[in-house]
């Protein structure tokens, strides 16, 4: 679980998402390409708000040894359990892919779950810090999908 949690981090997903988009450039494929783009922004806007509401919340994590579990804004990475960032980035990610193709997405849905059990399972989050992660990471997902992946038609406008 130690591995699954450390290759569960957001760097590992970018440079996943990089290697596709790249391939998928490669070839050609304008739609892959725009796809594993939107999972690399989605992977961005879920690690960066996740990491903002850590700083600001100032959750203690299931190892440490402390009285108060809520302790307000702390920049100590003991205090940054809630949200997971693991989880939060690996749901937005593949999130984006589900979305695009339900087919494909939904069998990469079991690597999210696994990463938020390997960190439950380390002691670096509660179930809670899981739950509202993946939560974090779909609402990223659905943002990221709305805004980059609609292909709008402008002849579709004029109709009614």
């Amino acid at each position: 679980m130690q591995n699954v949690s450390r290759f569960g981090d957001w760097p590992e997903h970018f440079l996943l998402g990089l290697v596709l988009a790249g391939v998928a450039w490669r070839r050609g494929n304008k739609k892959w390409t725009r796809i594993f783009l939107s999972m690399l922004i989605a992977l961005s806007i879920a690690g960066l708000a996740g990491r903002v509401i850590k700083i600001s919340v100032g959750r203690a994590r299931p190892s440490v040894k402390t009285e108060e579990v809520w302790n307000g804004p702390n920049f100590s990475s003991k205090y940054h359990a809630f949200p997971s960032g693991h989880v939060a980035a690996s749901t937005a990610f593949f999130a984006v892919l589900f979305l695009a193709s339900c087919r494909i997405g939904l069998s990469c849905l079991p690597i999210p779950i696994l990463i938020g059990f390997a960190r439950m399972y380390v002691a670096a989050h509660y179930l809670s810090d899981v739950v509202c992660a993946a939560i974090l990471g779909i609402l990223c997902a659905i943002l990221v999908e709305r805004f980059f992946l609609k292909i709008r038609n402008p002849q579709s406008e004029f109709r009614n």
